[in-house]
């Protein structure tokens, strides 16, 4: 085998900086073993060559440790041809594979590269320096394939989200401008999609303004879908006149037919308030009470008697009505429980219901968006020596004009 010429310049530090690749050689054969031994002796590209005799030894090799590079022979005892390739992408995925052929057997390292395999080299033809190029550029391929495909199921990923966003947090279905919305969503940590929190707020054509905030249990794309069915079919059903605790039966009904798993569960306030009326109706299945913004500046704490979450307790239709005063200029603030369910410092207290309320009270006289984003970034600061908040975070602030709750502007 003939020593090739030395490697100077641009191209000596190019190999300098390449890391030192490791190669699994899968070869029956001890001569073409020696010979391949002889290349990464003689290679510029220097490499930590493991030799395995056998499918069978190559897959305990690849149990304790994978490597850069399978050089694979075609012709082993225990595998033969493309189906060795198979074999190797099996174990090994994220592997190259560089076929080792015979002189007469191109066609076969084609298919294989077809087959997955990133090169093929023809025993007994190949120099040392194209030896070291073929595996290199066969570890560059390998991994600009990985970075393909990460990079098309991120963008399938972002897709995704943006279908669910547009299921989960809708544009406001108002015919009037005396109502003010803000609605902010986060998910959580360590969701990279949006999760089972969703809400809804729609204007019926009597001039009522209703609103629903939820949260499906759980998180990833089956409780996403099932937040998102729940809110079309609260929607539908407020256009369609259905209110009260007929609504909510009505829902539960699809969230048992919807959900993938019979402990999934959901919780959900649902509110309207009449038009020209000073009060709000409250429905609420398992979740938690709001925030009550007044007009001179006050904030409250509002939680009326309610009923299960739907789908504990299936077929009890227990959600009572309760009416609550709206003084001129007020405002509601409605919340999923990742808001307050954050831990506060190093320990494992959550920061609570009394304690949203407290950083609620000190940003009372704070405008409408500047209220609901510092509230959020302050739950948010006070978690993040715990990694910030774990939960999904769904905030909907309703705020209605200074001369009369519900009067047309």
């Amino acid at each position: 085998m003939g020593a090739s010429a030395p490697v100077t310049g641009d191209a000596a530090t190019a190999v300098q900086q390449w890391p030192q690749p490791s190669v699994l050689l899968i070869e029956d054969d001890a001569g073409d073993a020696l010979l391949v031994e002889e290349l990464v002796a003689d290679s510029a590209l220097k490499m930590r060559l493991q030799w395995v005799r056998s499918m069978a030894e190559a897959r305990e090799a690849l149990a304790l440790e994978t490597p850069d590079c399978v050089l694979l022979d075609l012709h082993l005892p225990d595998a033969q041809g493309l189906e060795a390739v198979s074999m190797v992408k099996s174990r090994a995925d994220r592997v190259a594979v560089v076929v080792l052929t015979g002189l007469a057997e191109e066609e076969t390292g084609l298919a294989a590269v077809a087959a997955g395999a990133q090169d093929y080299l023809v025993k007994g033809r190949v120099e040392p320096e194209l030896f070291g190029r073929a595996v290199r550029y066969a570890i560059q391929r390998k991994q600009a394939e990985q970075a393909a495909v990460a990079l098309q199921a991120s963008q399938m990923q972002a897709q995704e989200n943006a279908r669910l966003e547009r299921g989960l947090l809708p544009r406001p279905l108002l015919s009037s401008e005396n109502v003010g919305v803000v609605a902010r969503y986060r998910p959580g940590r360590a969701q990279a999609l949006l999760g089972g929190d969703f809400y809804d707020i729609v204007q019926s054509a009597d001039g009522s303004v209703h609103a629903l905030i939820g949260d499906v249990s759980g998180h990833g794309p089956d409780e996403a879908a099932l937040g998102v069915a729940l809110r079309i079919a609260w929607r539908t059903l407020v256009l369609s006149g259905v209110t009260g605790p007929e609504q909510i039966g009505r829902l539960e009904e699809i969230m048992l037919a919807e959900r993938a798993q019979p402990y999934v569960f959901a919780t959900l306030t649902s509110l309207t308030v009449p038009a020209g009326a000073r009060h709000v109706r409250l429905m609420r299945a398992g979740h938690p009470g709001m925030l009550l913004r007044t007009g001179d500046g006050r904030v409250e704490w509002v939680e009326t008697a309610g009923g299960p979450a739907l789908g504990v307790v299936p077929g009890v239709l227990r959600w009572p009505v309760e009416e609550v005063p709206l003084p001129p200029g007020s405002a509601l603030v409605l919340f999923t429980d990742g808001l307050f369910e954050g831990h506060v410092g190093k320990g494992r207290a959550r920061l609570g219901e009394e304690g949203l309320l407290g950083l609620a009270r000190e940003m009372a006289g704070l405008a409408p968006e500047i209220f609901v984003d510092t509230l959020i970034q302050r739950a948010e600061d006070l978690a993040d020596s715990q990694g910030g908040l774990a939960d999904d975070v769904a905030v909907v602030h309703l705020q209605w004009g200074v001369d009369g709750i519900g009067e047309d502007g």
